[in-house]
């Protein structure tokens, strides 16, 4: 008897959410016919569709896919790619398929038996119940599983010391990121950018980047290893290699040094440094030997560094290009105002202390602005200023390459209109009738970086050997100078 013993109305009747399956195939003509065997009934008779993508294998693959459905009523459709398309780009095909077809769910297996079609259900029910748009079949979520399934030890250490780089450098937590069992949401490939991504087998790192980027919910469940006679095709070297460069780029571009389009809009507040060795620590430490002052704080953004000045004592008035939400609650008032058309006249008068940290590099014409908020100086009055140094040796090494482009944040952010070096700044401080009280200089707020709230040990030890370089070279390894003016 047929293994799907089943009419053709019995699966219409139980048809939603559609559930299609991608079986991926590469010289497996002598493993495909059992993997679909190995479908449990319960699942093949509710089935929208499975498609058997050849990926132009050398054996008779795509024959035994149509001898099996000339023979099934298991809905099927069988292709073979005249051309080698590689494992990520047999993927993207079945998933375009997939969405082409107006599938809700889409299964990825693999033709050569490496993963049990039995447990298929198990990497489905999650997605039809709401609770994931991706589901991962995972080999290492029962202790010793693994190994008892017959993986070798090489790929089990191997496996284990990529999946524990790959959760730290992004934050998430799987168990196993390289178990190519997987079940997906429609509806989420489809707002990924797949085409982008890789063909090769690193292809499935990429899909996990892009749904965790994209706020995806992704679930794991324990599937059975099995290790056969299958033929690997997977340079392990070049694999590891692929996918650490994969994650390590996408730490970067979350960082924002990183081309291309920014995870944040352009009006999003500026983030605040609160760490004792950036800019904002250093200027708030500044800050909080003077007496209580009436400040102004020009490029306030969201009002969260002034509001750390108000537990100083100060009263501090804020003024950004942007009303960004709670500022006028943090600060004691706000005026809106584009920097570039000048202040306004809501801000006549002087002031004691004036603060226009990352500022400078954001507007069209820095000297004038600067010279505008000397002008508001009281007699004794102090401005105190922090900008990118663009003589660091990020930057440096960026343009004596031949890669200089814009990131999404730090010295290179994409919206930072004017570059400044130490002499260059310095002569501007000069040209607008200021002198400078004290300098001083920070180093690259690494923590700020990798995004963690606690910088680890490591990161603690490169942040205490680049504030060591900083002293011994501020002009290279300074990655923001500030500066206290006041009228010469």
């Amino acid at each position: 008897m047929h293994p799907y013993p089943h009419s053709a109305s019995s699966r219409h009747q139980a048809a939603a959410p559609r559930v299609g399956v991608v079986v991926v195939a590469y010289n497996a003509s002598a493993t495909l016919k059992t993997v679909l065997d190995r479908l449990p009934p319960s699942f093949a008779v509710t089935v929208d569709h499975v498609l058997v993508s050849d990926d132009a294998s050398g054996d008779g693959t795509y024959e035994v896919g149509i001898a099996y459905k000339d023979s099934s009523v298991l809905p099927m459709t069988v292709i073979r790619h005249p051309e080698n398309l590689g494992y990520g780009g047999n993927q993207k095909s079945g998933y375009r398929w997939a969405i082409e077809r107006g599938l809700d769910v889409v299964v990825l297996l693999h033709g050569d038996g490496q993963y049990a079609p039995e447990v298929v259900e198990d990497l489905v029910q999650p997605i039809v119940d709401g609770s994931a748009d991706a589901v991962m079949g995972s080999r290492m979520m029962l202790p010793g599983s693994a190994r008892a399934g017959g993986m070798p030890l090489y790929k089990y250490v191997g496996n284990r010391i990529l999946t524990t780089f790959q959760n730290r450098l992004t934050g998430l937590r799987l168990c196993e990121w390289h178990s190519g069992y997987r079940a997906y949401r429609v509806e989420a490939l489809r707002e990924l950018p797949l085409n982008s991504y890789s063909d090769g087998f690193d292809f499935d790192t990429e899909i996990i980047l892009g749904l965790h980027q994209s706020g995806k919910r992704i679930l794991e469940v324990p599937i059975p290893t099995y290790y056969g006679g299958e033929i690997c095709y997977v340079n392990g070297v070049k694999y590891a290699a692929d996918v650490t460069r994969d994650v390590v780029r996408y730490r970067l571009n979350q960082a924002g040094l990183g081309i291309g389009l920014a995870d944040e809009t352009p009006e999003a507040p500026y983030e605040l440094k609160p760490s004792p060795h950036s800019s904002h620590g250093r200027l708030l430490d500044r800050l909080a030997r003077q007496a209580p002052a009436r400040i102004l704080d020009v490029g306030c953004s969201d009002g969260r560094f002034g509001e750390l000045l108000q537990q100083q004592g100060h009263s501090v008035i804020g003024v950004d290009r942007h009303k960004y939400e709670g500022v006028a609650s943090r600060l004691d008032d706000f005026v809106e105002a584009d920097l570039d058309h000048g202040l306004p006249e809501a801000l006549t008068g002087t002031y004691p202390v004036i603060v226009a940290a990352d500022v400078l590099e954001h507007v069209a014409e820095p000297a004038q602005l600067l010279s505008t908020l000397a002008s508001m100086l009281t007699g004794d009055g102090r401005i105190f200023v922090s900008v990118p140094n663009f003589a660091h040796w990020y930057p440096r090494l960026r343009v004596a390459a031949g890669r200089f482009d814009y990131d999404q944040r730090g010295i290179l952010d994409r919206t930072h209109l004017r570059f400044f070096t130490r002499r260059s700044m310095e002569r501007m401080v000069r040209a607008t009738g200021l002198r400078i009280v004290e300098r001083d200089v920070v180093g690259t707020p690494l923590n700020l970086f990798t995004g963690a709230d606690e910088p680890t040990r490591l990161i603690s030890l490169m942040e205490r050997m680049d504030r060591r370089a900083v002293r011994a070279w501020p002009t290279l390894f300074g990655y923001q100078f500030l500066y206290e003016l006041a009228a010469a």
